[in-house]
């Protein structure tokens, strides 16, 4: 595929995610996967995509000197074309301007009429003419955060009432950083280092991860493609994401509860904790979703993992009460921990949405609860870092149940590293992205106690 033809995927996809609202990491899955793309053009889409979404109040900043006053509603596509040029122009070094210009006039010819080509032309060679304005002339802090590190300004309001105005800054330029990869060695089976030594026998370069004792992160290479991955061995999962199961800390042959399971990674390493035995339970509220729970179980090669659709919210109508050891309760949330990889969150959500999620967040804890035997521990977590859905969420449902507490022993089942974030008192950790270039996590351990 030419790169012509790649841009022009690319604005399509863009129109698309802005339109309907969709998710840019499914659309990108779909349209590789439909279209016939060598890995440097699924490369160049990607960057076009993900880099165009994240940073598109810094674009808008940027294009708005050089606009006309109006431009028709029928024609507002040439401003997605603009905003995926400019990024080109100011992110991307290795592409010529006079290149991404060519391609972005002759992509306004096909869609448009040679008008609007102009038009293109124009304001593109007018921006390349100028030197990239600065943010210096904004005044307010907040702003001018939401400007440079492209984020809702409501949202960075959030975070420096929550966290302060340096932490919020840190935040946002962390969710403009390429992710890393990170995947979960299944220890029941193998060991880190041979899983190091097999991936490097099959041209795919890792070191040990920096959080999780079973993380491994990516140098180079694509772990799906290999026999390593698809005979079992290791699961592609983020190392925030892997202290999950690591907080509940499952012994053999008890059994545990996993709420809103699916895609099935904190559910697939609680069973390797247990080694193969005990059992653990997965819900999800979609048979679809359940579906993905089931693949990653059969090529892991477990036997532990019972798998059911069912509204977290009704659990207690379809289980004994205090019929099991331990329970996760992985929460649907904003997910506003995981923008780096997820860009389109930032802008879909919309403040009333947190209010929103915390009741519903509430009830499963309240339908989870009543589950879980004497003694036995919930893990509360979420890929968000909004107080609101996270200790705020989990104080409340102790202050109104008080046969539960919070477990202090938190502390001896988290790496070290995570020791200055770990709230001792309360027994809960708040990860935020910028600590470990890792997903933003919240974890708080509660014990049920004995009658």
């Amino acid at each position: 595929m030419s790169n012509s033809n790649v841009r022009q995927l690319a604005l399509e996809l863009l129109l698309k995610i802005n339109k309907e609202q969709a998710y840019s990491n499914l659309l990108l899955n779909q349209t590789i996967n439909k279209h016939d793309l060598n890995d440097k053009d699924i490369g160049l889409l990607t960057e076009l995509v993900y880099g165009t979404v994240q940073r598109q109040l810094t674009l808008e900043y940027y294009l708005n000197p050089f606009l006309p006053k109006r431009i028709k509603a029928k024609d507002r596509w040439v401003l997605t074309l603009l905003h995926m040029s400019i990024y080109q122009m100011v992110y991307l070094d290795r592409i010529p301007a006079r290149a991404v210009l060519f391609e972005a006039v002759e992509i306004a010819k096909k869609k448009g009429h040679s008008g609007l080509a102009s038009m293109v032309n124009g304001i593109l060679r007018n921006f390349q003419r100028k030197d990239v304005q600065d943010f210096s002339e904004i005044s307010s802090p907040s702003e001018r955060i939401a400007v440079e590190y492209s984020h809702p300004i409501w949202l960075v309001n959030r975070w420096i009432a929550q966290y302060g105005e340096e932490a919020a800054q840190k935040i946002c330029e962390a969710n403009l950083k390429i992710p890393a990869v990170s995947a979960r060695v299944n220890t029941y089976r193998t060991t880190r280092e041979e899983v190091i030594e097999s991936l490097a026998d099959e041209g795919v370069a890792v070191k040990p991860g920096k959080l999780s004792s079973d993380a491994i992160e990516v140098v180079n290479g694509n772990i799906p493609k290999t026999k390593t991955f698809k005979e079992g061995y290791v699961t592609i999962q983020d190392e925030s994401s892997m202290l999950v199961a690591r907080a509940l800390h499952p012994q053999q042959d008890e059994r545990i509860l996993d709420c809103c399971a699916a895609p099935g990674g904190k559910t697939t390493h609680i069973a390797e904790l247990l080694r193969n035995t005990g059992e653990v339970t997965a819900l999800d509220l979609h048979a679809h979703k359940i579906k993905l729970i089931n693949q990653a179980v059969g090529r892991l090669k477990l036997n532990n993992v019972k798998t059911m659709t069912l509204d977290s919210r009704k659990a207690k109508e379809s289980f004994n009460k205090e019929s099991f050891d331990k329970i996760l309760v992985d929460a649907p949330c904003t997910g506003f921990g995981v923008i780096h990889r997820k860009p389109d969150i930032k802008w879909s959500k919309q403040e009333e949405d947190i209010a929103a999620i915390q009741s519903v967040q509430l009830e499963i804890l309240e339908a989870a609860s009543s589950l879980l035997k004497p003694g036995g521990m919930l893990v509360y977590s979420t890929c968000t870092i909004e107080k609101e859905e996270n200790e705020e969420v989990i104080k409340q449902f102790v202050q109104s149940h008080p046969e539960f507490t919070f477990d202090s022993m938190l502390t001896e089942r988290l790496p070290a590293q995570l020791l200055p974030y770990i709230n001792k008192q309360n027994g809960y950790v708040q990860i935020l992205p910028h600590y470990f270039n890792s997903d933003g996590f919240f974890i708080a351990c509660i014990k049920k106690q004995t009658t």
